[in-house]
């Protein structure tokens, strides 16, 4: 058995092509400690966001501070912490701060592959 903690001043700052705006990470449960599953604390900072993407296996979104969005083509959610999203494989959609908030969530996610599919 093993315990993780969030702990936003343990959060680094994420550039990568998927975000935009100030977005933070912290690697929660890696493939070092379950090769089936990861958790990753995420926190999008006011404007923060990610791109429209998919993921090839289902991603729960965990929000545990904020208030945000969670939108795909078919329907947009507003987020607020104790709110759990369950994401399908396969389905395009982007996740982030409500305007002039900041969000966190836990996102939980199957080994597997995520494509960027537009910009911004």
């Amino acid at each position: 058995m093993k315990r993780f903690r969030q702990d936003r001043d343990k959060a680094v700052r994420d550039d990568g092509d998927i975000f935009v705006g100030e977005v933070l990470r912290q690697d929660l449960v890696t493939d070092r400690d379950a090769p089936s599953i990861r958790v990753t604390g995420v926190t999008f900072e006011i404007g923060g966001r990610n791109r429209w993407h998919r993921h090839s296996t289902e991603q729960v979104l965990i929000v545990t501070h904020g208030a945000g969005v969670v939108e795909s083509d078919s329907e947009r959610f507003s987020v607020t912490a104790g709110d759990i999203v369950l994401i399908p494989a396969g389905e395009r959609h982007w996740h982030g701060a409500l305007e002039g908030q900041s969000m966190t969530h836990l996102a939980v996610l199957l080994p597997g592959e995520m494509t960027i599919d537009d910009e911004a």
